[in-house]
This record gives structure tokens, sequence and C-alpha cells, in this order.
């Protein structure tokens, strides 16, 4: 059994991932007793060291953090939890505490341009800002966001036919859009489908 090493203040730093996109969420800490709580109730808990206290998170905004799991580094004084969250992990409403970009070294993207568009189609929804193309696909509903799918859904199909990979490469942005606008109008999320495919490239690979 692996001990872990806390400072000399009784507390280890903790970095809490997206199990799913693998984003780094925020940094926190945790002491043995909130490890712990962690572990026991299998959401997060940290220690506040502002406060001096133990905070489990989401308690008081509704946005905890499902544990997934707990991994150490080499030295035993740091720690990764991986965590399905249900809602933003920062205080100011961002899906992730690390949103302040300062550098940018290339071009590469990721899951988090998928994060920070599903974080903007649920602000739409809720402030619905007019003028926003968004704005008018929830204010019209369903039937012209299933309409919208299907259209865009014909569009990738077409590009395929023709092998045009470029024009393929914008109609299937388009419907993944329409399919991530019609996931919030139908209040399913888009990381509990995500839990759908991993499940079933488990159960396959088990049966390998």
């Amino acid at each position: 059994m692996t001990i872990l090493n806390y400072d000399d203040k009784g507390l280890i730093p903790v970095i809490v991932q997206h199990a799913i996109t693998r984003e780094v969420l925020t940094l926190a800490y945790m002491n043995e007793e909130s490890y712990n709580k962690t572990v026991e109730t299998k959401e997060t808990w940290f220690y506040s060291r502002s406060r001096q206290e133990l905070w489990h998170k989401g308690e008081t905004s509704g946005n905890t953090q499902k544990v997934v799991s707990i991994r150490t580094d080499c030295d035993s004084d740091a720690l990764i939890v991986e965590v399905l969250p249900n809602g933003p992990a920062c205080h100011t409403g961002e899906e992730t505490c690390f949103h302040n970009s300062l550098e940018k070294f290339d071009d590469t993207v990721g899951y988090n341009v998928v994060t920070s568009l599903i974080s903007t189609i649920k602000e739409r929804q809720q402030t619905m800002p007019e003028g926003a193309y968004t704005t008018y696909l929830f204010d019209k509903g369903v039937d012209k966001i299933c309409k919208k799918v299907g259209e865009e859904s014909a569009e990738v199909i077409i590009a395929s036919k023709n092998d045009d990979a470029e024009e393929l490469k914008w109609e299937a942005a388009d419907l993944l859009y329409h399919l991530l606008v019609l996931l919030q109008n139908q209040k399913v999320n888009f990381y509990d489908l995500l839990q759908v495919l991993q499940k079933r490239h488990e159960e396959k690979a088990d049966k390998k």
C-alpha cells in the first residue's frame, strides 16, 4: 500500500483532471482527512488553506465532482484526481480554473475547444442574447434544431460522396455544433455521451 507524503503542514497538492477530456480543472490541496472523505464518498473533498477547514466541492453550488481514479507521482507527494464534473470547476462559472491563456505556441487544438463551445451554448440558452444564432435555434425549439441536424447530416454525406475532404471538414463541424445544441436542448450531457462510447469500447475489449 502506498503511503502518501504530506508536507510539514499536513497537506498534499492535488491536480483535478477531467476523466474524459483530460483537461486540468483546478489545483487544490488535501489533508489526510479530506483524502479519506474523498475515497469514502467518491466525490472531491479538499482542505482550504485560507479558511483552514475542509470543504466539499459543490456543497454550495451543486457542482460536485464524481471521482473516477486517484493517482500519485513517483515521490507520493502529489496527486492527480480524475473526475466527472457536475458543472463548472471554477467559482467564476468557467469549466476550468485554468481559463486565462498567457501564451500559445502552436495551433494544436483538442477537447478544450469542444468544452468551450459547450459552455458557450449553455450560456446562450440561459441568457438568450438577441441576434445570436444559437439563441435563434433555442427560440425555435426542438423541431428546428432537429431539422438543422438532419440538413447538416445530409451535407456531410454529400461531401463524403464527392470525396471533398475540405468540404467534409466544414460540414462535419457544422453537424457537431448543431448536435451539441440539440443535446443541450434535451438536457443530455455531452460527457455522458462520451461515457457511453467508453463503456462500449471497454465491453468490446473485454470480449477479445
